[in-house]
């Protein structure tokens, strides 16, 4: 909650520790049966992603910007990928099997924005088969997920989501914004990847570590049968955002 005191300056509402500690309780990274593979090479915009591909009809990708190597490699697979942002005018790649949309996906459908299940029903896709999202929307992934039906999360084998303001869940709207979404996937999703993003530095609050921006990878629960809490981090895959400057490593305490 936030209101604005007797000289204009805007207070937000503080949670307690226990809702901070609730949203590091969600960032359990497992590991199963199926490796980690990266996808999309060894800079930004590579990820990590279990080697379960086969099936897959469809890469759904919003967030495209300048760099598209992750969807690239995908099509080269053989895969249906669909890239949309309405900052750009086209695709930074070009393959028979990549698609783009210029537009950004939100919880509304106008002239610059879509959601997600009109751009998945707009494809007109084969009614069997898994897809794959990649989403990366600078925060507007809070709003899609939320506004979209479980059902259709459900179709998405693998998730690959860049999360953002992570740090705002020390607030008392972004703790529940957070781990509403968080718990909404978490349903049907486990998590087997977390990459903080180097971008930013990560911050204390309530004495917990909490890096604003990070990559997670969810796999859909049916995918797999064995799993064991990760205990080791980083991945020996993973690879700094930004080049130059030190990964920081993932502590969930």
């Amino acid at each position: 909650m936030s209101f604005l005191g007797h000289f204009g300056f805007r207070v937000e509402r503080i949670v307690d520790k226990s809702k901070v500690q609730d949203f590091l309780d969600q960032l359990r990274p497992i590991t199963t049966e199926v490796e980690l593979i990266r996808i999309g090479g060894n800079d930004d915009g590579g990820y990590l992603i279990p080697n379960d591909l086969g099936g897959i009809i469809a890469l759904f990708s919003p967030g495209v910007a300048e760099t598209a190597t992750f969807e690239l490699e995908i099509a080269q697979k053989g895969i249906k990928s669909y890239l949309a942002d309405y900052s750009v005018d086209n695709s930074p790649s070009e393959h028979e099997y990549i698609e783009f949309d210029k537009k950004f996906i939100g919880s509304r459908n106008n002239d610059q924005f879509m959601t997600l299940a009109e751009w998945v029903n707009s494809k007109q896709l084969p009614e069997v088969g898994d897809l794959l999202l990649q989403m990366d929307i600078e925060g507007s992934e809070y709003e899609t997920i939320l506004s979209t039906a479980n059902d259709l999360l459900g179709r998405f084998r693998i998730l690959v989501i860049e999360f953002h303001f992570l740090d705002k869940v020390s607030t008392y709207f972004g703790n529940k914004l957070i781990i509403e979404t968080f718990s909404k996937l978490l349903t049907q999703f486990k998590i087997v990847h977390i990459h903080p993003n180097n971008c930013c530095a990560p911050i204390l609050i309530h004495g917990k570590r909490i890096h604003p921006c990070i990559e997670v990878t969810f796999f859909r629960r049916d995918r797999f049968e064995k799993s064991n809490p990760t205990t080791s981090f980083p991945h020996a895959l993973d690879r700094p955002n930004i080049k130059g400057k030190p990964d920081y490593q993932l502590i969930l305490k």
